[in-house]
């Protein structure tokens, strides 16, 4: 059962902009990237759902945080249908992510009131997510699309919170161009947790790199 509700993940999401996402079969690696995160100040973390077993690792991983880091809402990435999201929802995640629009997760998130974000590419798709109850509408992939379709979207319904994943990178200027065009949050993958981090096994590096990235978020939004 998820241990942070739809609400408080939303507000998470929003509050630190920052929403990192990886995947590791080993539990013990996995563990230590949460950890580094947490201690970096991320609150939200996206475990991603492409390994097999992954399920295995997310059911103990999702233990681990829920005991020791009680502030971090662990939620589940890559989740393509329905069956999947029942599947780590009943595994304690605390959100879903899919790469796409998908009516069945969407009916399995909203029956447990658990956050979704769907992947969407367009104003079309970004509208019909929202309207079965996506809080925060997943740009993917954000690369192809960039803030100009952020801002684009934005003007006629400023009340969309979008979450670009794909082409975020830590550095200011990326940031900037993607918070100056309204996201309320960014997803960060490879560009922050990358496979040297994972090989070196260098987590106080991860941990700064966070910080830093919280940082500088803070600062392109005058906060």
């Amino acid at each position: 059962m998820a241990k942070h509700n739809r609400i408080a993940v939303a507000q998470k999401m929003t509050q630190t902009g920052l929403v990192p996402l990886f995947y590791h079969h080993d539990l013990e690696i996995a563990k230590a990237v949460v950890t580094a995160c947490y201690e970096g100040g991320a609150r939200v973390l996206e475990f991603t759902n492409r390994g097999d077993g992954a399920h295995e690792v997310f059911a103990v991983l999702c233990r681990y945080v829920h005991r020791e880091l009680p502030e971090m809402a662990l939620g589940i990435g890559s989740v393509i249908d329905g069956g999947t999201a029942s599947l780590f929802l009943q595994l304690g995640a605390d959100f879903v992510v899919s790469p796409s629009f998908r009516e069945d997760v969407a009916r399995v998130c909203n029956r447990r009131k658990v956050l979704w974000s769907a992947g969407c590419f367009t104003p079309t798709e970004i509208g019909l997510a929202e309207e079965w109850g996506c809080e925060i509408v997943k740009v993917f992939p954000g690369d192809s699309l960039g803030p100009a379709f952020v801002k684009a979207v934005k003007g006629p319904s400023p009340w969309t919170s979008i979450m670009p994943t794909g082409g975020v990178s830590p550095d200011e200027a990326n940031l900037r161009g993607w918070f100056a065009a309204g996201v309320s949050c960014v997803g960060m993958g490879s560009q922050l947790i990358g496979k040297d981090v994972l090989d070196k096994g260098d987590y106080a590096g991860l941990a700064a790199a966070v910080r830093d990235t919280l940082a500088t978020i803070a600062r392109v939004r005058g906060v």
